[in-house]
């Protein structure tokens, strides 16, 4: 299970809405490469593929393929804004070591 963050929750939905499709989801997914060697994906869809995993929380349909689920697993969706504000942030539990940006990270 993935969780999401109340500002995670609050700019999910505003994005979605302002794009013209409300009821679309969260696609996250992992993919090789980054400084530590795995990177995060996050996007907006409204498809799914059979080998999706499917999840709800704090109001929010999150989207993961099998594979990257196992990477996922126990991790949190948070939204961080300001000047300093990174966007939608990863904080998981599974990685070992992650980059200074935080985009990528290795188990």
């Amino acid at each position: 299970m993935i969780k999401v963050t109340e500002s995670a929750r609050k700019q999910a939905i505003r994005l979605m809405e302002d794009s013209g499709e409300p009821d679309s989801f969260i696609r996250v997914g992992v993919q090789g490469g980054g400084c530590s060697g795995l990177m995060y994906e996050l996007n907006f869809d409204t498809k799914m593929n059979e080998d999706d995993k499917a999840f709800e929380d704090n109001g929010v349909k999150i989207v993961v393929n099998k594979k990257s689920f196992l990477y996922l697993v126990g991790t949190t969706l948070d939204f961080s804004g300001g000047l300093n504000g990174k966007g939608f942030v990863f904080v998981n539990p599974n990685a070992d070591r992650t980059c200074g940006c935080g985009e990528s990270f290795s188990i």
